[in-house]
């Protein structure tokens, strides 16, 4: 979920073991609970592959996200107080933190945790699980493209984020997920880059984050 495997890259029940410091029966449970999920695929000779999005795919897990996510952002709203807005803010600083040290699980991480800290002020929250298994999916992707970002994410959907749950106005919140989702990612199914990814993908330079246009 966090981007750090990559597409088609293979890995065994032991490295995954081995990685985890965990025995074998462990990972195949989970392995079993990811691979029906969609997030990994076994081959017939035992060796696990992460999967490469077709931009097809990507697309519509892109849609998917745009859905889940806005719903989920509407639902939770009449439950959005002063500490969760305060909690909102300190993860994008946390966030933004991180790409000045340009830590690629820190940026990742925390977008996760900012999107789930708003979704889940729902106490039934019962599409969470959905949105995480889109996430799965996409994952192996986030490298490509934060690499990718300076050239599409030019505004702070964040911080529209957080204005939108202060004003309590559910449109401008509509608004601005869709606009964070397909600005940060929605590129990728639109063009031949999913074929450009490499181990050697650059991070957004330091600043990147103080550049970015605020309503």
């Amino acid at each position: 979920m966090s981007g750090q495997l990559q597409p088609n890259q293979a890995l065994t029940i032991r490295q995954i073991a081995g990685i985890l410091d965990v025995s074998a029966m462990p990972v195949r449970e989970a392995l079993k609970r990811l691979t029906t999920e969609g997030a990994l695929t076994i081959k017939t000779n035992r060796r696990i592959i992460v999967p490469t999005l077709v931009p097809a795919q990507l697309a519509e897990l892109i849609e998917l996200r745009v859905e889940l996510e806005t719903y989920a952002a509407k639902r939770a709203l009449p439950y959005i107080d002063e500490a969760r807005i305060t909690e909102l803010k300190q993860l994008n600083d946390k966030q933004n933190a991180a790409f000045e040290k340009r830590d690629f699980q820190g940026i990742i991480l925390g977008n996760q945790m900012f999107h789930r800290t708003l979704y889940t002020a729902h106490p039934y929250a019962v599409s969470m699980p959905m949105i995480e298994r889109v996430w799965l999916q996409i994952g192996p992707l986030h490298r490509l493209s934060l690499a990718k970002l300076p050239d599409h994410y030019t505004h702070d959907r964040h911080c529209d984020i957080i204005q939108s749950l202060i004003q309590h106005n559910p449109f401008g919140l509509k608004s601005a997920i869709e606009a964070d989702i397909r600005e940060s990612m929605g590129f990728l199914a639109e063009s031949d880059l999913l074929s450009t990814y490499n181990d050697n993908l650059p991070l957004p330079k330091p600043g990147y984050v103080k550049s970015l246009k605020q309503s």
